[in-house]
């Protein structure tokens, strides 16, 4: 239950931090704004042509009786824009992330720079970067679209699907939050994604004291916006515990000597694995 709450702890600082730095603050809402507004575009866009969709889409029913027809394509309708806003929801984040990505890379060095210590920095140029944030975000979205699937099913189970699962359902998402916005931070240390899930389940409860509440905010995408900046914050300073040595190592020759040498958390590998 500790780490629960420093989860939560570090969510505040990042939140705090950008409150103290405004400059920052300003710099990280861009991304955000960018993205809302394509997302608020393709939203309405979607409304006003998911009829002309559906009708497209179910020429069998063009000779249907009224009211069999309205009913028919009308529910389809309401689905066709309840999957693209859920789409919307769920990718938000990542899109975010991808467009920002120079943007938020600056956010994070700026905060470990201010925390004091090293201030790792990618090795890969901009675009290199951008396709491993990219195909990362998509490996993500690919799990996350499948626990979907999963727990969509188990809500059909009596009792069960409508207690158990939804709670699942939040920690699965704020999981992945956590591990997106991590990757920030991560991938400027040479972390790949398997590494990368390997340090978040090893503190599964601190990935979820951060990600959930998160989570539960970023529902509302203009909370999302605004609270972005300081969750990127909050996810550097995280991973600079979760990667920081332990107190009661010594030196890697040390370790070495004493036939304890397994790579330490933090230490790069390679992207393309």
């Amino acid at each position: 239950m500790h780490d629960l709450g420093a989860g939560f702890g570090y969510l505040m600082k990042g939140q705090r931090w950008v409150a103290g730095h405004g400059r920052w603050f300003g710099f990280g809402l861009l991304p955000g704004l960018v993205t809302l507004v394509l997302y608020a575009g393709a939203l309405v866009g979607l409304a006003y042509g998911a009829d002309n969709l559906t009708a497209w889409a179910t020429p069998f029913a063009d000779d249907w009786s009224s009211p069999w027809l309205g009913l028919f394509r009308g529910s389809l309708t309401v689905l066709v824009f309840a999957l693209g806003l859920f789409l919307a929801v769920i990718t938000f984040t990542a899109v975010t992330l991808l467009v920002g990505q120079p943007f938020y890379e600056s956010l994070s060095e700026e905060v470990d720079r201010a925390e004091g210590g090293e201030v790792p920095r990618s090795e890969f140029p901009l675009w290199r970067e951008l396709w491993i944030s990219a195909r990362d975000s998509l490996r993500i979205l690919v799990r996350v679209t499948l626990y979907g699937v999963l727990l969509f099913a188990l809500g059909f189970v009596p009792v069960v699907g409508q207690t158990v699962i939804p709670v699942l359902g939040f920690c699965v998402s704020g999981f992945f939050l956590a591990e997106e916005l991590t990757a920030v931070a991560l991938q400027r240390r040479g972390v790949a994604l398997k590494e990368r899930l390997r340090l978040l389940r090893g503190r599964r409860m601190l990935a979820l004291g951060f990600g959930v509440p998160l989570t539960l905010a970023f529902l509302v995408p203009l909370v999302a916006v605004f609270l972005m900046p300081g969750a990127v914050a909050g996810a550097t300073l995280m991973v600079r515990e979760l990667t920081a040595p332990p107190e009661d190592a010594s030196s890697d020759d040390d370790a070495v000597a004493g036939g304890q040498g397994a790579r330490r958390p933090g230490v790069p590998l390679s992207m393309d694995k």
